[in-house]
This record gives structure tokens, C-alpha cells and sequence, in this order.
């Protein structure tokens, strides 16, 4: 059965995988996670390097796709959520930049056309709970790729030490405390557990100002893709994996690097 026929009988089981709840606020967002300029670079760097159409899946508000479009590629965006879809077209509109933006799921696909670039940034992969959700999505992205052309992706490197201390005690977020141009300085909590059989982090994050408590709660639950993993998983969907790195730089990926960065062509 195809992930969208799934997802169309058990709509509770496409909210669980993408955390749709979590991103129906796209400013809050923004605001929230407002950096990642390395990546923006890198992105930019590797749409020049390809040249052509590019495609990013998991798109968001369009942080890394508008500057992309912005130099001239032609550029398309999917998101499984309209409020970052909207929020995306506004900040396209406000820069005068053109982006078809459509909604849909990262899993299952048909744009009807192919791309010299492929990518899926800030760890969107890792709404994916299950394989079978990771495979469906790279044979996907196989379908849509041109001749020469590559996948790029970025998730987070596992630390085992950071996923024993998910202990579901609630705590304050300082690093992501942001101000609000209506509440003033919003502060982030988050309690978080691991469940370790599915490999997933389930999270419930607090926002709140000094006197409005809680004025948002939403959950949050992502996946680990541990590094022996990731090969496996791509070449099951037609992919295999020509670079990887450990961070924006280009380094090695090793133990303690905080990031995972592929660079895939099919196979």
C-alpha cells in the first residue's frame, strides 16, 4: 500500500510523523529557529555546482530555497504543512522572487518532471519514523532526478550520551529563547524521552513569556538515523552515497561531529 493511501486511512499516523502541529505557527518558527546562514551557504554553493532545477523537499518558510531562487535557479518547494507553505510565499513575494511551492508528502511524489538538485535541509528527513517512510521517500527523489544529478541532505549525528539524558523532565531552552515583536522575549522549555526500539525522541516544547505561561504546547517527535544506517536506506531506494561530511566545511564525519551531510546520485 503507497504512503498516501496510508496516510488517507490513518490521518493520525501522518500527523505523528511530521509533528504537523509544530509548524502551524510558521513566524513563531522563524523566529525560533532563525540561523542556519552555514547551510544557506552550502545549499546556494551546491545549486550553483548543479546548475538547473533545483527542489527541496520539506521546504518550510523557504529559508534555503528563496536565496537559491534568488540567484536564478528554478526552484520548487514541498511541504506537507500550508501555514509554512503561506509564510513561504509571502517572503517570496516580499523579495520579488518566483517559487512554485506545493503541498505534499516527501514520501510519495509525482511532480511530473525532473531535477538537477534534490535536497532536504535542517533534519526534515527525521519526521520519517519508519524505514519503509525513509525508502519510499529516496526511490521518490530517484524518480525526479535528471541525468548528473544528486540528493543532498543533512540530519543531526546521534550522541548517545544526549539521548540517555531524555529523561521527561521539562527544562529551559536558554540558546532558543527569541523576542516576539507582540509578546516580548519568549522562553522555550522542553521535556523530552527516547524511545530506543523505534529510535525516536518524543517531545513536548512550552512557550511562554514572563506573564503568559504556556501560551503555546506543542509536540515534537524526531527520529535518529544512526551513520551504518544511512548507506543501507539509500541504496534500498536506488540511491548510494558519493560524499559525506561532518559539517558545512566539508570535514570528515566523525564520532563527535554534530552533523551528518550526504551527497547521493542513483545508483
Amino acid at each position: 500500500m503507497s504512503a498516501e493511501r496510508q496516510g488517507a486511512q490513518d490521518p493520525e499516523r501522518r500527523v505523528r510523523l511530521m509533528s504537523q502541529q509544530f509548524y502551524s505557527d510558521a513566524r513563531l518558527y522563524d523566529r525560533l529557529f532563525p540561523g542556519g546562514e552555514q547551510a544557506v551557504h552550502f545549499y546556494k554553493d551546491e545549486a550553483d555546482r548543479q546548475g538547473g532545477c533545483v527542489l527541496e523537499l520539506g521546504c518550510g518558510t523557504g529559508h534555503k530555497l528563496i536565496p537559491i531562487a534568488s540567484d536564478g535557479h528554478p526552484c520548487t518547494g514541498l511541504d506537507l504543512s500550508p501555514d509554512m507553505l503561506a509564510e513561504a510565499q509571502r517572503k517570496a513575494d516580499e523579495r520579488g522572487v518566483e517559487v512554485e511551492w506545493v503541498q505534499g508528502d516527501m514520501r510519495e511524489f509525482d511532480l511530473g518532471r525532473k531535477f538537477d538538485l534534490v535536497f532536504i535541509a535542517a533534519n526534515s528527513l527525521l519526521h520519517l519514523h519508519e524505514a519503509e517512510d525513509l525508502v519510499d521517500c529516496f526511490r521518490s527523489v530517484r524518480r525526479h532526478l535528471a541525468p548528473g544529478a544528486r540528493l543532498i541532505f543533512d540530519v543531526f549525528n546521534p550522541s548517545v550520551r544526549m539521548l540517555a539524558r531524555a529523561d521527561g523532565v521539562r527544562r529551559r531552552r536558554d540558546a532558543l529563547s527569541f523576542v516576539d515583536p507582540d509578546r516580548g522575549v519568549v522562553h522555550v522549555d522542553v521535556a523530552e524521552t527516547y524511545d530506543a526500539a523505534a529510535q525516536v525522541t518524543r517531545g513536548t516544547w512550552y512557550f511562554s513569556t514572563d506573564s503568559e505561561a504556556d501560551f503555546v504546547v506543542v509536540p515534537l517527535e524526531i527520529r535518529s538515523i544512526f551513520p551504518q544506517e544511512l548507506p543501507l536506506l539509500l541504496s534500498l531506494g536506488g540511491l548510494r552515497v558519493v560524499e559525506r561530511f561532518g559539517d558545512w566545511s566539508r570535514a570528515p564525519l566523525t564520532a563527535d561531529a554534530a552533523l551528518q551531510l550526504y551527497l547521493c546520485e542513483p545508483d
